[in-house]
C-alpha cells in the first residue's frame, strides 16, 4: 500500500487545493449515500493481502489485511474523509505559525481504549515515538522530520520539525501512525480505541471482531460483528462473493467486473486516486545499478496495451513517475515515455550491451492482473532484445520474501494525499519503503526544501523537478495507474469510494450497516 500501498499498499482540509488529489466515481450502477445506520448483523469480509507472517505491528502493517484489520481496532490521529480532507480523529484541533515548523495538536477527550485505559497525550507521544529514531518502522522516512515529539499537557501534544512542512495534518494521516497504549509491545494480541475489539486472530486465514460499546463516532461501529477471512486467490474471492459466503470482496478479478456488474445483488465500487502498478528494479545490483540498462526496460513497455490488456482499461497511463494527473504538483510538461524498442536498444548498447536477460518476479498478490502484465512485458521487450524469464511467486509470504529482496520484480503503491507524502516514503534516500534503493542527494535536497516552502509556485517548480528526476533515472518503471474496484452485497449500506485506498480507506468495517 504499499504496502500501498497499499509497502503495498503500500503497497495517503488544511490545504487549499490538496483535496484535488482524486476524482471519484462510482460504477455505473445503483450505489449511492444511503438512509440511517442501523445496528446489528455480521459483517463478512473475504479479504485478499494477508499472509501468515501478519501481525498488528505498527510498524510493518504493508498489505490490505492487516491495515484494515488494525483500523478496526485503532484509530488514527487525523483521517482523510472521501473528498480527501484531512479531519480530526484522535487530534481534534491542531494550530501551526509561520513558517508551519511547530505544531499544536489537542488530543481528543473522554476516548478509552478497549482495556479501560483513558487516551492522554502520553499514548500520542509514545505511539509516534514507535517510528521514530533507530526505529525499523516503514514510516521511519516520514518520522524522522519530526525533531521533538513532546507532551505539553494531558491533552496537548507539540510536534517540531526538522523544517517547516505544512501538510504535517496530512502526514498524521498515514496508516502507520495509529494509537496504542504508552509502552504497549504484544502486537499479536492488538489493544486500541477503535470501532472494534478481536475476539479471535489466525494470521493469513480468518479474524473475528466484536463492536466496541463504548465507541465515540457517531453513527459508526454498526455491525454486531466482523469476519475477515483472507482470500488471497482472486477466483475463489469472486466465488465467495457471488455464493453469499462473504459480502465484501476487495481487489476485484479486472475478467469479471462486467459479469460482477450485471448481478443485481451486488454493487461495485470503483474508486480513482494514486494507486499505481510498479516493475521495480533494485538499483543497488547489476544491470540496474546502470541508469541506461533501467532506461532500456522502460522504454521497452508498450502501456497502452498493458493498460487495456492487463487493467481492461480500468485505469490510466503512467509515465515512470508516481504522482498522478488530478495532483495539483502533477508535472503535464513531461513527455509521456513511448513504447520505443530502437530506444531501448539504444540505452543497451549505451551500457555496453547486445542484449538483457532478466528474470521477474511476478504475483498477483502484486496486484490483480500482475501475472498477466508480466507477460505482456515479456512479449513487448523482446523487440528490444530485452529477454525476460517470469517467476511466478506465492501470495503467501510475497511481501516478505520477494519485495525489496528480488532485484527485479513487481509491486504496487496506493495513493497518499500529498506529492511530498508519496515521494518521501518512496523516494528518499533513507526510506525504509524505498523499495528501488534508489539515492539521490540532489533529490533529497531539493524535496526537503519543497516540503518547507509556503510559496506555491516555487514548490511546484520543485515538484515538477523531482519528478523529471524519477522519470529519468529512478529505479521504478511505472507504467499505468489503476482504479480500486471492490464489490459488495446490496445489503451492505453506506458504501462510498475514497480518494486513498480501497474498502473506503481501510475504513470499511467501521462506516458501514447492514440492511
Amino acid at each position: 500500500m504499499n504496502h500501498g500501498q497499499p509497502s503495498q499498499i503500500g503497497r495517503r482540509g488544511l490545504l487549499a487545493g490538496a483535496a484535488g488529489l482524486s476524482a471519484l466515481a462510482l460504477f455505473p450502477g445503483r450505489l449511492s449515500a444511503q438512509d440511517t445506520p442501523r445496528r446489528g448483523g455480521v459483517l463478512r469480509m473475504g479479504l485478499g493481502g494477508g499472509s501468515t507472517t501478519d501481525d498488528f505491528d505498527l510498524r510493518k502493517l504493508n498489505d490490505w489485511v492487516p491495515v484494515n484489520q488494525a483500523y478496526m481496532v485503532m484509530n488514527g490521529l487525523v483521517e482523510i474523509d472521501a473528498e480527501n480532507i484531512a479531519r480530526p480523529e484522535l487530534f481534534e484541533s491542531w494550530e501551526t505559525g509561520e513558517g508551519a515548523g511547530e505544531w499544536l495538536f489537542r488530543v481528543r477527550q473522554g476516548i478509552t481504549f478497549h482495556n479501560g485505559k483513558t487516551l492522554t497525550a502520553d499514548d500520542i507521544v509514545y505511539s509516534l515515538n514507535l517510528h521514530r529514531g533507530d526505529s525499523s518502522s516503514a514510516a521511519r522516512s516520514i518520522a524522522a522530520a519530526f525533531s521533538d515529539v513532546r507532551k505539553v499537557s494531558q491533552h496537548e501534544v507539540r510536534i517540531t520539525l526538522t523544517s517547516g512542512n505544512a501538510d504535517l495534518p496530512y502526514v498524521l494521516s498515514d496508516y502507520h501512525f495509529l494509537v496504542v497504549p504508552e509502552g504497549f509491545t504484544d502486537w499479536t494480541n492488538p489493544i486500541g480505541t477503535g470501532p472494534f475489539v478481536p475476539e479471535s486472530i489466525e494470521p493469513g486465514v480468518r479474524a473475528r471482531f466484536r463492536r466496541n460499546p463504548d465507541y465515540w463516532k457517531p453513527g459508526c461501529a454498526n455491525v454486531d460483528t466482523v469476519e475477515v477471512i483472507v482470500i488471497n486467490d482472486i477466483a475463489a474471492r469472486t466465488n465467495a462473493l457471488m455464493s453469499g459466503q462473504v459480502q465484501v470482496i476487495n481487489n476485484l478479478d479486472l475478467k469479471t467486473v462486467d459479469l460482477l456488474a450485471r448481478n443485481r445483488n451486488l454493487e461495485i465500487v470503483r474508486s480513482k486516486g494514486g494507486q499505481h502498478y510498479t516493475f521495480l528494479m533494485d538499483c543497488t545490483k547489476a544491470p540496474f545499478s546502470d541508469a541506461n540498462v533501467r532506461l532500456a526496460v522502460k522504454h521497452a513497455v508498450d502501456r497502452e496495451l498493458l493498460l487495456k490488456t492487463a487493467l481492461l482499461g480500468n485505469g490510466a497511463l503512467g509515465n515512470d513517475h508516481p504522482i498522478p494527473s488530478s495532483d495539483r504538483f502533477f508535472n503535464s510538461e513531461l513527455p509521456q515515455r513511448p513504447y520505443d524498442p530502437d530506444k531501448a536498444r539504444f540505452h543497451l548498447r549505451q551500457a555496453g550491451l547486445e542484449g538483457l536477460t532478466l528474470t521477474l518476479h511476478s504475483s498477483d498478490a502484486a496486484f490483480p492482473g500482475a501475472v498477466d502484465a508480466a507477460a505482456i512485458y515479456r512479449t513487448t521487450a523482446a523487440p528490444a532484445g530485452i529477454e525476460v524469464a517470469i517467476q511466478r511467486e506465492p501470495a503467501d509470504g510475497y511481501w516478505d520474501n520477494v519485495w525489496m529482496k528480488a532485484p527485479f520484480c513487481m509491486s504496487y503503491w496506493g495513493g497518499r494525499p500529498t506529492a511530498d507524502q508519496m515521494l518521501t516514503i518512496a523516494y528518499a534516500s533513507g526510506s525504509a519503503q524505498n523499495d528501488t534503493h534508489w539515492a539521490s542527494a540532489d533529490f533529497d535536497r531539493l524535496l526537503t526544501e519543497a516540503r518547507a516552502l509556503l510559496d506555491d509556485s516555487r514548490r511546484r517548480e520543485i515538484y515538477w523537478e523531482l519528478q523529471r528526476m524519477i522519470h529519468d533515472d529512478g529505479g521504478a518503471m511505472i507504467p499505468m495507474f489503476g482504479d480500486y474496484l471492490d464489490a459488495v452485497s446490496v445489503k451492505v449500506k453506506g458504501v462510498t469510494p475514497h480518494p486513498m485506498f480501497n474498502l473506503m480507506g481501510a475504513r470499511m468495517a467501521e462506516k458501514v450497516w447492514l440492511d
